[in-house]
C-alpha cells in the first residue's frame, strides 16, 4: 500500500462543539482521531490499529473499530462532498457540514490485521439534498478486508449546543 498522509482533513475544521466524535474528533483525548480527506473523486481515512484493538484472534482486530472507521469515514465523507458541493473547500474558512448516522451496513470479507495501516475509500452519493450514501471498502496491504455503505442525514440544528 502506497504511504498517504492526509495533508487536509474534513474533521480539522470540524467547530470544537462537534470535535468530540469517539472515532473523528479531534478533541477526544482517549478517540481514533480518524482524519477523511480527499484522494481525486475518491475519499480516503487511513488508520493503523494497535494491540489494544485486537479482537478474539491474536494479531486480528475487532469488527467493532472496523464498522467504527466505516462510520466516522462515512461520516467525514459526506461532510467533505456536501462542503465541496456548497462551493467550499478545507481550509478557506468555511464551517463545514456535519451529518449523523442514519444507517450502517458492514460486510467483513477477511480478518484484519492490527499493526498495519488500514485505509478506507469512499464513494459519495447525494440521494437527498440532506442524506448521502456513502460506500466504503477498507483496505490493510492492499487486500479488502471489509466493505460499508453509511447511509447519513445533516445534523438537525436540535442537535446543536444553545449559546
Amino acid at each position: 500500500m502506497e504511504e498517504l498522509v492526509l495533508e487536509k482533513a474534513i474533521q480539522d475544521i470540524y467547530p470544537d462543539d462537534f470535535a468530540w466524535c469517539y472515532g473523528c474528533g479531534r478533541l477526544n483525548k482517549d478517540g481514533h482521531h480518524l482524519r477523511t480527506g480527499w484522494q481525486g473523486d475518491k475519499t480516503v481515512t487511513i488508520f493503523t490499529p494497535e494491540s489494544k484493538h485486537s479482537g478474539g484472534i491474536p494479531g486480528f482486530i475487532y469488527g467493532g473499530l472496523i464498522a467504527s472507521l466505516i462510520d466516522c469515514h462515512g461520516s467525514g465523507s459526506a461532510a467533505l462532498a456536501l462542503h465541496r458541493k456548497n462551493g467550499n473547500e478545507i481550509g478557506d474558512g468555511s464551517i463545514p457540514p456535519r451529518f449523523v448516522t442514519a444507517t450502517l451496513n458492514v460486510e467483513f470479507l477477511k480478518p484484519t490485521p492490527q499493526d498495519v495501516p488500514l485505509k478506507a475509500i469512499g464513494t459519495v452519493e447525494e440521494i437527498h439534498p440532506k442524506r448521502w450514501k456513502v460506500h466504503t471498502e477498507m483496505f490493510a496491504n492492499d487486500i479488502l478486508c471489509a466493505r460499508g455503505e453509511v447511509v447519513l442525514v445533516v445534523m438537525p440544528s436540535t442537535f446543536r449546543k444553545k449559546k
